[in-house]
């Protein structure tokens, strides 16, 4: 695995780049790292169905650090699913291979009011569980990263039943009823609330909100839906551990995305990070942003795009990832390809002349 020439841990160089500083080298970890591209989690999902993974603790752990003795990422992220709280919201959750499936869908003032707030030790602790052994297991020098949706994302699943191109039935609901869906919002955002401070307690070092669907608004349905809840998780959170908000497709949204009070914003590959930068300043970190697909590409337009993304920040608040989850059928080795280059690429230099 690799290390930096300053002998500086993993999780510091983590938290320095949460909060913006220059690093050594930049830390870098990928999205759906723990999942079917790697064959040793191919063989135990031959044993096993994916929620038994997430919610046996010894699966969850076993699987969340594949990636860490494989690749030698820089960070391990819990083993979950972003759809874990719906169910312990009181929702029905089928999870397999070909996607999430919620038979029974809140489109309705009642159905948002029959969602229960839940104590996460005890509707979820499997999670609280495997977050703790990671930690054990990984030692202090590695930082476990801790996960939940957006409360807009997840409201996307909640009311369409899963995932479904456009959201015309979340944008119905949102149109017809929003005060009802403000409520279904602001519900899911203090479910989330306690959800990830338990997993921070459990000792996540920094957490992240997957807001997958919000480049599904336009600009005022974001900053009047979306963003309000966003922010009261974020401002709950924040302070206990440094906040990643991913959004995806959402380029027209980065101005708003920018007032969410995360530590770290992460971006998808359409983004030009130094571009980002220039128009957000530099108090809020960036994370990304590979496009996913060019992990197929041949190994050497993997490593110069990877150091042409790296050289748009120069090493300043910046965590090296994807721009969205690892594809299924990308080689191990590519994905190797990409870790290594991230981690060979140094700024020490630039550090020591200042």
């Amino acid at each position: 695995m690799s290390t930096t020439s300053l002998s500086v841990s993993r999780k510091e160089l983590f938290l320095r780049a949460c909060r913006g500083e220059a690093v050594p080298r930049v830390p870098v970890w990928m999205m759906r790292q723990a999942g079917r591209y790697l064959p040793e989690y191919q063989e135990l999902r031959a044993k096993h169905a994916f929620l038994q993974v997430c919610k046996t603790a010894d699966l969850a752990v076993e699987v969340s650090l594949q990636p860490f003795w494989r690749l030698g990422v820089d960070a391990i992220i819990v083993f979950s699913d972003i759809l874990i709280p719906a169910e312990a919201m009181g929702l029905l959750l089928e999870l397999g291979d070909a996607g999430p499936n919620l038979p029974e869908p809140v489109r309705s003032l009642n159905a948002v009011r029959k969602l229960r707030q839940f104590d996460p030790e005890t509707e979820t602790g499997f999670l609280m569980e495997a977050i703790r052994r990671i930690v054990r297991t990984a030692g202090p020098d590695v930082p476990v990263l801790g996960f939940a949706a957006a409360p807009w994302t997840l409201a996307c699943y909640m009311v369409e039943g899963r995932t479904k191109e456009g959201f015309a039935k979340v944008k119905e609901f949102l149109y017809a009823e929003p005060e009802t869906f403000r409520e279904l919002l602001s519900r899911i955002a203090q479910a989330t609330i306690a959800y990830l401070k338990a997993q921070i307690a459990a000792g996540a070092a920094v957490v992240q909100l997957f807001d997958t669907w919000c480049g599904e608004l336009a600009l005022p349905e974001y900053r009047a839906f979306a963003l309000p809840a966003v922010q009261e998780v974020i401002s709950a959170v924040r302070g206990t551990a440094p906040v990643i908000y991913y959004t995806k497709a959402s380029h027209h949204l980065l101005s708003a995305v920018a007032e969410s009070g995360a530590d770290v914003l992460s971006c998808d590959w359409r983004v030009n990070l130094a571009e980002l930068r220039t128009k957000i300043g530099p108090k809020i970190a960036l994370q990304g942003n590979l496009d996913p697909a060019v992990l197929f590409a041949p190994q050497e337009h993997i490593r110069n795009t990877t150091r042409e993304i790296l050289g748009q920040l120069g090493g300043v608040g910046h965590i090296l990832n994807l721009g969205h989850g690892i594809l299924p059928a990308t080689p191990v080795e590519n994905a190797q390809t990409f870790i290594t280059t991230g981690q060979q690429f140094p700024f020490a230099e630039k550090l020591a002349a200042k």
